[in-house]
């Protein structure tokens, strides 16, 4: 009788059945990691964004009520270019109402998801 090398039927099943399970548990952990990948994009802009609103406040003067007339983002020095990324871009962020009252600043700042 002659020695063959090789795997037989069922190790092979084995295998394939373990890959399956591997895959399985990992896309979703995956795909989680890009959803927080995203959003961590998105709140590094926001966090450029309010940088600029403050600057903008400082240049306004300390009694300062923006109101409904939120300052745009032209005015606030930001071309498409600048909030284009990966993900986001310019129309996926939105200024709510800003206010600079007795040294505080308050604003709203809102992203929406990428399509």
């Amino acid at each position: 009788m002659e020695n063959r090398k090789g795997f037989t039927l069922i190790e092979l099943m084995v295998v394939i059945l373990t890959v399956g399970i591997l895959a399985a548990i990992s896309v979703p952990i995956y795909r989680g990691r890009i959803d927080s990948v995203t959003w961590s994009e998105g709140k590094a802009a926001m966090g450029t964004i309010a940088t600029a609103l403050r600057i903008y406040a400082v240049e306004k003067g300390t009694d300062g009520n923006y109101g409904e007339n939120s300052p745009s983002f032209s005015e606030l020095d930001f071309s498409a270019a600048d909030l284009q990324s990966e993900y986001f871009d310019i129309g996926n962020y939105e200024l709510g109402k800003v206010s600079y009252k007795k040294d505080k600043l308050k604003y709203t700042i809102k992203a929406t998801a990428p399509a």
